[in-house]
């Protein structure tokens, strides 16, 4: 007699690991949170950076304060050989999860998370061959690394478990919605413009940016431009060359200063009728916001680093012969905008 195995119980408690996020890894890993946090609603989900510090327990902490319960950054795990040895100590203390996840797929490491007490281990490290599930030849891996972490959790949570909760999951809470509704008012045409970027290697020229930003005005659209802490020297510029655009994040009146960061960036975003932005930690907010977005690709593949907007137009400087972002044209992005901005009427 053939005996059906049983399918695995619903975890109380979740440990996912990674190495640690920048601010955009953090970004580009929120609609993987969601998603966790939707197939497991009343699962203890705690957040693990092993080997370095994690944007979820500084900026971004308010943003997954609705997905995680815990974040642990700088513990030392993944690279301890000690950790390794079956006689050496069990790392985070012998604390034991009922379904453990390893986001990455360094063998040393994952052999390293692999001795955190569990009842179920998920990995893609060397073929699934240290994960207590593998994918089926209809589930095979792709290129995009949101989709592989989202084969994760298809691994970790039977179909009949994410359909029964996979559900919406907003990071975005009604007070920073309501100062966004005051920062940008109903009527206007809405089109975010972020110029910037960490990696300055992937900023396509400022003057282009502006270029698109008066466009938009000669257009009776109303450009609104996203500036962080690092452009904050060219804010002057940029309200010179263009009078008619607002600055939201600038610009506020209001008494709730500590309404601030990547939730009102996100808020705002929420706002937006179409927006542009470089491959950017912006980006990923403007797209994790609600935006139609176009997306300016160089230095990175988009098949791997896409934001996951709703409405989504890539523009890569590779299309156009090399990985500097100067190579892509003026009227290209214009077009792009123009795109988006017809989808998004009709979709509206």
């Amino acid at each position: 007699m053939t005996v059906t195995p049983a399918a695995p119980r619903t975890p109380e408690t979740i440990l996912i690991y990674s190495c640690g996020e920048t601010i955009g890894d953090g970004l580009f890993k929120l609609p993987f949170l969601k998603d966790l946090r939707a197939r497991f609603p009343d699962a203890r989900i705690t957040w693990l950076a092993g080997l370095g510090p994690s944007m979820y327990a500084g900026p971004l902490a308010p943003v997954v304060a609705p997905l995680l319960d815990e974040v642990i950054t700088e513990a030392g795990i993944g690279d301890d050989v000690n950790h390794i040895l079956p006689w050496g100590p069990r790392p985070l203390d012998g604390r034991s999860f009922d379904l453990v996840i390893d986001t990455q797929i360094t063998l040393r490491r994952t052999l390293s998370v692999r001795r955190i007490r569990h009842n179920r281990f998920i990995s893609a490290c060397a073929g699934y061959w240290l994960s207590d599930a593998r994918p089926t030849a209809a589930q095979k891996p792709g290129r995009h690394l949101l989709k592989n972490l989202t084969l994760l959790l298809d691994l970790a949570a039977p179909d009949r478990v994410a359909q029964a909760h996979k559900g919406h999951v907003d990071v975005v809470a009604e007070e920073y919605k309501t100062l966004a509704a005051a920062l940008l008012p109903d009527g206007p045409t809405y089109v975010g413009i972020a110029p910037g970027a960490g990696d300055k290697v992937k900023v396509w020229p400022e003057a282009n940016f502006l270029a698109v930003a008066k466009e938009q005005v000669a257009k009776g659209r109303t450009p609104v431009f996203f500036a962080g802490p690092e452009e904050a020297a060219k804010v002057p510029e940029w309200r010179k060359a263009v009078p008619e655009a607002i600055f939201p994040e600038w610009d506020r009146t209001d008494n709730q200063s500590h309404l601030k960061g990547p939730v009102l960036a996100m808020a705002l975003a929420g706002r937006l009728h179409a927006a542009l932005a470089n491959d950017s930690g912006t980006g990923h907010m403007m797209a994790t916001g609600g935006a139609p977005l176009v997306s300016l690709f160089s230095k990175h593949n988009p098949a791997k680093y896409a934001p996951s907007a709703m409405r989504l137009k890539i523009v890569d400087a590779k299309d156009y012969g090399g990985k500097d972002p100067e190579l892509i044209p003026l009227g290209d992005v214009v077009e792009a905008v123009e795109e988006v901005l017809g989808k998004a009427r009709v979709l509206s």
